[in-house]
């Protein structure tokens, strides 16, 4: 199941106007939080297709029934350029465990490139729902090879919500070729048509971890 967010009018498309323009991402501090916000409207609306219960809450004047999350969540990122988007869902789902993974593209003489895992820290995700969160889904390839080394290392999550701010088509069908689709459901706030020649998003926005965190060497 794929869900495209800026398919509808809505406030998100004023924040992912403000990471797109090339005169606004360049405050890094708007960026980050515009990020979070984009993050944080996609929890809204991931946190409708979840599994709820019934819990009794006692106010100063009566008993009241609230319906409450019964999953139990795993939000999980990719460093560096996750680590904003991370927290817009984790200012969302606030008792969520969490999981961090280091994964760079490796530079081959021939200008291409492969994509190394080399650090994974996560809970476990059997029976858990997990969310895999990164911010621009290129090819693909790295998000799924962080998704399998997630499973190896923790188990088998009930089900898997990957989020993405902006994705290319390319991605999208990429993700959609390699996973279980009654088991994962892919979210994109915005699905951009081209990849450049090294992989960029276009239009997207340019490299999301130097927007946030400055230039890396």
């Amino acid at each position: 199941m794929i869900k495209v967010l800026n398919t509808e009018n809505t406030i998100l498309n004023k924040f992912l106007a403000q990471m797109r323009d090339k005169s606004i991402q360049c405050d890094s501090m708007r960026f980050r939080r515009n990020m979070e916000r984009v993050a944080e409207i996609m929890a809204y609306e991931i946190s409708k297709h979840l599994n709820y219960r019934t819990r009794m809450v006692e106010t100063p004047l009566g008993v009241a029934a609230v319906e409450e999350i019964d999953d139990k969540i795993v939000i999980a990122t990719i460093l560096r350029a996750g680590l904003p988007f991370h927290q817009g869902f984790l200012n969302y789902f606030d008792d969520a465990e969490n999981g961090f993974v280091s994964a760079y593209r490796k530079g081959r003489p021939d200008g291409s490139f492969v994509v190394d895992v080399e650090y994974v820290s996560t809970s476990s995700l059997v029976g858990k729902t997990l969310i895999l969160v990164d911010p621009m889904l290129a090819t693909g390839t790295s998000l799924m090879l962080v998704y399998d080394a997630l499973v190896r290392r923790a188990g088998e999550p009930e089900h898997t919500h990957f989020a993405a701010a902006f994705a290319s088509e390319q991605g999208v069908d990429y993700v959609k070729r390699h996973v279980n689709p009654a088991k994962c459901t892919l979210w994109c706030a915005a699905v951009d048509e081209e990849l450049t020649s090294k992989s960029y998003i276009v239009p997207g926005i340019g490299d999301a971890g130097d927007l946030a965190y400055g230039e890396k060497l």
